[in-house]
């Protein structure tokens, strides 16, 4: 890789565009940029590698390059870079410009506008140059996959820093890790650790998680064998913990079986004492329900002897009542023949005293004859009283007719009252109609209108509002602006002051012995002292705040101000140039339009509907007007009709009525006598036929009784029992048949006999041993079901930790394989005997070859004295594989680099830088390196060593190499010809290139 031609506008510290022309530089293989403290030179190698990789190295980087851009820069101009540089043969350009807030072409403010980037290659066939790529990632990738390095290999290799390497000298070996991997991007390595450490914590929660269930499962295998198991002293993951626990289990299981055998055997033997006590109370509770049986039965044939002669009088009363039994039917014959006349007795005298007295001695038949002749009268009236009903409806129907006159005769005179007015009320009605047609017209032409005047008049508000608005921002805008100003001015002072004095900030820092940072020479016969208006770091910082915050608050408020300025216009557009006053009025007389408007439009379904009212109740009185006058001659006729038959029929009448008031009186006076006179006549023959089935009911009474026995038909009735009697009766007495018969049978028992001869049973003892023995059954029972689930318990406890433990092993080898593998990488396993870890392990070789690289120059620079070898040692505590060892030629001891003095820091900390570009260019395939920067450190040099330092860094042209030295040192600028200047000013920093002719 060889750098051309570096291009800078609005970067850094350069406020104005500048140029570097590297092949001009390179010409004679050595030039030295050099300038001030604070001057820029750091920021022309940020300009190469922002234009390579689109950011700066380590800290500077941040913001998204917003803060690349240059504080002296005009605001329209942008920042930007470009690099021409040759690399794998091709010659490319490449152009990058970070975000811009430039100011806005319209109005106030800034507008953010987005990075941007050119990649173009010259075509040496046609002598032009042809775009590749505008897209941020392919030009880095593009790039990246060129050069083969990422950007921090890139700093590490063409931008040389020297207090890097000066301090990886002095680092230990996890800081030189750090470095290493980096550059030779060994973090697969490193990922290969933490993935066997993943993964070994991994497995180890798992087998942990498996041994935490089967030390559960041992957990309740205690608690179901109780103290004859006992529990491993062993905790989750660690080894022998599945074997302990199984082999506990088995001597468990073991002693449950041997418990169960024991349990069954005593509940046997409990069994068979309990079936003999059984036996025995059977015997003692038989011989017991004898004894009883046979005292029972003695006191029974006791009690039966005391009561006979009450079985003796009921048995004779059971006689007695069996013979009235054959004069029971004549007894209820004979009481109902009494009952049936006295009955009839009783009706024919009621019937009687209803009759005239002219009918007192009549017999049956008598009064039947008189009750035919009423009958026969009664007939003859039937037609009288259908004469006498007809004439009762002729009337009602004559008073309907008049009614119905009455009724029309109004109804006419209403019709022809409301007809006359007819012509007059239909036009009042049509003209309210059309009235409300048109205001509903006019609603809707004035609906459209309101929006509009209601948009208007919105926007006139919002314009007075914003035209306030806008003043008030202006003047922010301008006081915001005067305040900045006033701050960078401010600033600006304060820097230049502190710049003037940096010499005495640099002096204070410095101490005996140790080399200077601008010079790097360890004597400081006269150092600078601070003067009293001496500005220090702070004070800067504090005004450079106060100058940001100043202008953020004026772009701010201009940002503000064109916001209100476009809403201005928006709303000047919407409202024109109408006062808001006047728009208000025509808005509110717009509104009282509409809504006078829309209230007589309400008005027109009522309107409507009204006039269809109207229309009906016209239809309907003329109809009834018509009606009417039909009705009126139809009525005449039949009035004449009804005057004919109601003459004829009050004719007929006035003759059936005879002395009474009606036809329907003489009527109900006729069927009333001929009522009585029947009912007297079937009383009169019911109490004759009564009175001779009494007669005979009497004699056959007599009769029966006497054949039953019985001297008088009374007696016989006192012998009869009822039936409830008779059934109570004979329920005693076969209680006492049945009563002897079974004590009989009882006293007659042999076996009743002979247990009331034995002596009285002891059932007590009986039951009191059978109840003891059931409770030994029971409890042997319960301790046999005890153990059988202890042991069915621990089958099912060890058969599931037994699968859990072959579901484990699996995993238990795997997580000791990983484990071991793990523990070795990492470098903590004790087969590790350095404590290496992998990715040192990785980082050692490649130092090796850094060291054995860096040697080749170290020794042209010690003028052979110095060698760099890598050591594998540990130091201290520490991890081994990174250590980096000087071997001295002149004392032939090898001691640690950070026992060398500053100048010898340096030239070892150039050798290695140099070594390291070799091995990573080679490392990363290859890529010519022809252009390198050094930056610092030569001041802690003497005058023979430089020139041995120049003379190797000179060397690197037989590479083709040109080599850029960063320095402050004023013997440099004598030794080497071409140079870059880097000049500062108030107006930024400018670059001055002298060639090596020059």
């Amino acid at each position: 890789m060889r750098l051309h031609r570096l291009d800078l506008t609005a970067f850094g510290p350069f406020g104005a565009a500048q140029t570097v022309d590297f092949d001009d530089l390179s010409a004679a293989g050595l030039f030295l940029l050099h300038g001030p403290t604070g001057a820029g030179k750091t920021s022309v190698l940020d300009a190469v590698c922002y234009a390579l990789y689109g950011s700066v190295p380590g800290a500077r980087q941040s913001g998204q390059g917003q803060n690349l851009r240059s504080d002296h820069a005009a605001p329209a101009t942008r920042t930007g870079v470009t690099l021409e540089l040759t690399v794998a043969g091709r010659r490319l350009e490449v152009t990058r410009q970070p975000p811009w807030a430039r100011p806005k072409k319209r109005g106030t403010g800034t507008t953010l506008e987005k990075a941007q980037s050119w990649l173009r290659e010259h075509d040496p066939a046609t002598g032009t140059w042809k775009d590749l790529s505008r897209s941020h990632q392919e030009i880095g990738e593009e790039i990246t996959q060129l050069l083969g390095m990422s950007r921090e290999q890139f700093c590490q290799v063409v931008l040389l820093p020297q207090g890097d390497f000066a301090r990886f000298l002095r680092a230990d070996a996890e800081a030189r890790g750090r470095l290493l991997g980096r550059l030779f991007d060994t973090q697969r390595f490193a990922d290969v650790e933490k993935r066997l450490a993943d993964r070994r914590r991994s497995t180890e929660a798992q087998v942990r998680e498996g041994d935490e269930a089967l030390l559960a499962d041992a957990h309740r295998m205690q608690q179901a064998a109780g103290d004859a198991m006992e529990l491993p002293e062993l905790k989750p993951g660690e080894p022998g913990l599945a074997e302990a626990v199984l082999t506990a289990a088995a001597l468990a299981r073991s002693t449950a079986r041997e418990q169960l055998a024991i349990a069954s055997s005593r509940l046997v033997a409990a069994e068979s004492a309990q079936a003999a006590a059984d036996h025995a109370l059977a015997d003692a509770r038989e011989l017991d329900r004898l004894q009883r049986r046979f005292a029972q039965a003695r006191e029974r044939a006791a009690l039966l002897e005391e009561r006979s002669p009450a079985y003796r009088d009921a048995q004779t009363r059971m006689e007695r009542a069996r013979k009235a039994e054959a004069v029971a039917p004549a007894l209820e014959l004979r009481d109902s023949a009494d009952t049936e006349h006295r009955r009839a007795g009783r009706a024919e005298a009621q019937a009687r005293a209803q009759l005239p007295a002219r009918f007192a001695d009549a017999g049956a038949s008598g009064l039947a004859g008189a009750a035919r002749r009423a009958a026969e009268e009664l007939g003859g009236l039937e037609s009288a009283r259908r004469a006498e009903q007809r004439l009762a409806e002729l009337a009602v129907e004559r008073d309907r007719l008049d009614r119905q006159e009455r009724a029309d005769e109004d109804a006419l005179q209403d019709a022809d009252a409301w007809l006359s007015g007819w012509d007059e009320r239909r036009a009042a009605l049509r003209a309210a109609v059309e009235s409300a047609q048109q205001a509903a017209t006019r609603a809707e032409q004035l609906a459209v209108q309101r929006e509009p005047a209601r948009t208007r008049l919105a926007a006139a508000r919002q314009r007075d509002r914003l035209t306030r608005e806008a003043r008030e921002e202006g003047e922010s805008v301008r006081a915001a602006t005067d305040d900045a100003l006033t701050a960078r001015a401010a600033w600006l002072d304060v820097k230049e002051r502190r710049l003037n004095g940096i010499a005495a900030e640099l002096a204070a820092q410095l101490a005996d012995g140790a080399p200077c940072s601008v010079c790097g020479a360890t004597e400081h016969p006269a150092p600078a002292r601070k003067d009293a208006g001496h500005v220090d770091r702070e004070s800067e910082e504090h005004a450079l705040a106060a100058y940001q915050s100043a202008d953020e608050r004026r772009a701010g408020a201009e940002r503000r101000l064109g916001e209100v300025q476009r809403a201005l216009a928006t709303a000047e557009g919407e409202a024109g140039d109408t006062p808001t006053e006047q728009l208000v009025g025509e808005a509110q007389e717009l509104e009282e339009r509409y809504a006078e408007a829309r209230s007589a439009a309400a008005q027109l379904h009522p309107a409507t509907e009204r006039l269809g009212v109207a229309e009906q109740e016209r239809e309907r009185r003329v109809t009834a007007q018509q009606k009417a006058a039909v009705g009126a001659a139809s009525r005449v006729a039949a009035r004449d009709a009804l005057d004919r038959q109601r003459t004829a029929l009050e004719a007929e009448l006035t003759q059936a009525r005879g002395t009474a008031d009606s036809v329907a009186t003489r009527a109900g006076q006729l069927e009333r006598q001929v009522a009585l006179l029947t009912d007297a006549a079937d009383t009169a023959r019911a109490a004759e036929d009564t009175a001779q089935r009494l007669k005979d009911a009497d004699a056959r009474l007599a009769d029966a009784a006497f054949r039953a026995g019985f001297d008088t038909p009374q007696a016989a009735a006192d012998a009869l029992l009822d039936a409830a009697a008779h059934r109570e009766l004979q329920r005693r007495l076969d209680a006492w048949q049945s009563e002897e018969a079974t004590v009989r049978a009882v006293l007659a028992e042999t076996e009743t006999a002979e247990a009331a001869a034995r002596p009285a049973a002891d059932l007590t003892g009986a039951e009191r041993s059978a109840a003891a023995a059931a409770a030994r059954v029971r409890d042997a029972a319960s301790a046999r079901d005890a153990a059988d689930r202890r042991r069915a318990e621990l089958d099912r406890l060890s058969a599931h930790s037994a699968t859990g433990v072959r579901r484990l092993a699996p995993l238990r080898e795997e997580y000791d394989r990983v484990a071991r593998l793990a523990t070795l990488t990492a470098g903590t396993s004790a087969q590790n005997e350095r404590r290496m870890r992998l990715e040192s392990y990785v980082l050692a070789a490649r130092l090796e070859q850094v060291a054995a690289a860096a040697t080749v120059r170290l020794q042209r620079m010690s003028s052979g004295r110095y060698t760099l070898v890598h050591s594998d040692d540990r130091s201290g505590r520490g991890r081994s594989g990174l250590g980096l060892h000087v071997v001295d030629a002149w004392t032939g001891r090898e001691r640690d680099t950070a026992t060398l003095s500053g100048g010898e820091t340096f030239f070892a900390s150039l050798a290695l830088a140099l070594g390291l570009a070799d091995v990573v260019t080679d490392e990363t395939g290859g890529v010519s390196l022809d252009t390198l920067f050094i930056d610092e450190g030569f001041g802690s040099l003497d005058e023979q060593t430089l020139d041995e330092v120049l003379d190797v860094l000179d060397s690197l042209r037989e590479r083709d190499r040109s080599v850029g030295i960063v320095s402050h040192v004023a013997d440099l600028r004598r030794r080497v010809h071409a140079q870059l200047e880097v000049v500062k000013g108030r107006s930024g920093s400018a670059l001055r290139q002298r060639g090596a002719a020059g």
